[in-house]
């Protein structure tokens, strides 16, 4: 007994210094990653003095993120989580260079090219919310993952303002005001893999499987390295894993195609560039704020509660933006529970997947997870922005509602496997 609870009571101070590490990680590459995508576009519409062309830039780094995703996965699946997330910044550190080179060239297909690279970076920050649950205590997974999901938003908020002093760091390099953002950005993805590989030791994933081996009976061995068809495989056999994943999904896209919309909406609406910025700013607000709540609640009453939770916000934002028409405090309501429902999904989601495939899975499945939300999520803002320039924000924001409402009658029937195909 004295064994098992040293090794319990050690396995807890590794975890808070984990979460430590990894909230610090994320909030230095936040910074990176908002302080890149903001700038983006406008750096394209400079460099190719093409409007249409400026759109291209969040899609490079969206992108980018789902691209990397199982990159990521793998790499942490063979190496650990410390491996895995050096993997992601370390790209994002490169793309930041190629950035920073395409703007000194003039070059606008280069400095693409470096957006879709950084794009790892946020592939980085979603892979990290997994490593918070690798050795978290049965029934803590998902507070323990919402606290990191929660530190992204002071990198994310703080990024942007850092625009002016960006700027003068790279005239202190001898780049241009445009660069300056960029080589900042690398500065932060750099951080970010130092603090990891200094700090996230030992590594959780290995640590958790090495946990795991000790407490299987002799005689079996450790389950081999991992694909994304055997995680495909996995995602059929375990109905709970499949059901977080499409819950991640569809919260993302919800979020992605509404909010990418409404800035489009409320400048029709005749609003300021200043009641824009404000509207978005509460709307992240809930994305991130409520986030340890969140992952308190989901442990507490379970998942399936909160995702369901999730569902009803996302359908009563759809709802209030949809009947707002332009008025700016009901629009501005509805983006706000948009953010807190994105939340639901994504912590509760990911905490239900996580709990729900054996631990040598974890990293592919979590992989094809954020593969599938971001490729969805840039699909979404698409498909979005022809529904709207074909019919209305109203319009959008109906069929934003029906998805939801299938998600949660889902949500609602009991879990069965996935048929095999043929």
């Amino acid at each position: 007994m004295t064994g098992a609870t040293d090794l319990k009571a050690g396995t807890a101070r590794i975890q808070r210094r984990t979460i430590g590490v990894l909230a610090g990680a994320q909030i230095v590459s936040g910074m990176g990653i908002s302080i890149g995508f903001a700038f983006s576009a406008l750096v394209v519409h400079e460099l190719s003095g093409s409007t249409a062309l400026s759109g291209l830039a969040g899609t490079a780094v969206v992108l980018g993120a789902a691209i990397f995703a199982l990159p990521t996965a793998r790499a942490a699946g063979k190496g650990g989580r410390r491996a895995g997330l050096s993997f992601a910044y370390g790209t994002a550190l490169i793309g930041s260079t190629v950035a920073v080179a395409a703007i000194g060239l003039g070059l606008w297909p280069l400095f693409l090219a470096g957006l879709l690279l950084l794009g790892a970076g946020t592939a980085g920050n979603l892979s990290a919310r997994y490593a918070a649950t690798d050795l978290a205590p049965e029934g803590h997974a998902a507070r323990h993952l919402s606290l990191v999901v929660w530190a992204a938003t002071i990198g994310a908020v703080a990024g942007p303002n850092l625009a002016q002093p960006a700027a003068e760091f790279g005239a202190r390099l001898g780049l241009s005001a445009e660069a300056g953002p960029f080589a900042v950005a690398g500065v932060a993805f750099g951080l970010a893999a130092v603090i990891l590989n200094l700090g996230l030791r030992p590594d959780p994933l290995v640590l958790a499987r090495r946990i795991a081996a000790g407490a299987r009976p002799a005689g079996i061995d450790a389950p081999g390295r991992t694909t994304a068809r055997a995680a495909l495989a996995a995602l059929r056999r375990v109905p709970l894993a499949f059901r977080g994943l499409l819950a991640i999904v569809v919260s993302h896209t919800s979020m992605v195609a509404i909010m990418s919309m409404t800035p489009v909406h409320l400048d029709q609406g005749h609003a300021s560039l200043t009641v824009i910025g404000v509207v978005i700013s509460l709307h992240v607000a809930g994305m991130y704020m409520l986030s340890p709540v969140i992952g308190w609640l989901a442990d507490r009453a379970g998942t399936t509660p909160v995702l369901l939770a999730g569902m009803a916000l996302l359908l009563a934002a759809a709802v209030t933006a949809g009947m707002a028409g332009h008025n700016v405090p009901m629009v501005t309501g509805g983006l706000f529970l948009l953010g807190v429902g994105w939340s639901c999904g994504l912590i509760a989601g990911s905490a239900m997947l996580s709990q729900s495939v054996p631990l040598d899975m974890r990293p592919s499945v979590q992989g094809l997870s954020d593969l599938a939300m971001n490729v969805c999520g840039a699909s979404g803002a698409l498909i979005a922005g022809a529904v709207m320039g074909a019919t209305s924000y109203r319009t959008l924001s109906s069929l934003v509602a029906t998805m939801v409402v299938v998600m949660g009658v889902t949500l609602l029937r009991p879990a069965r496997p996935i048929p095999a195909a043929g």
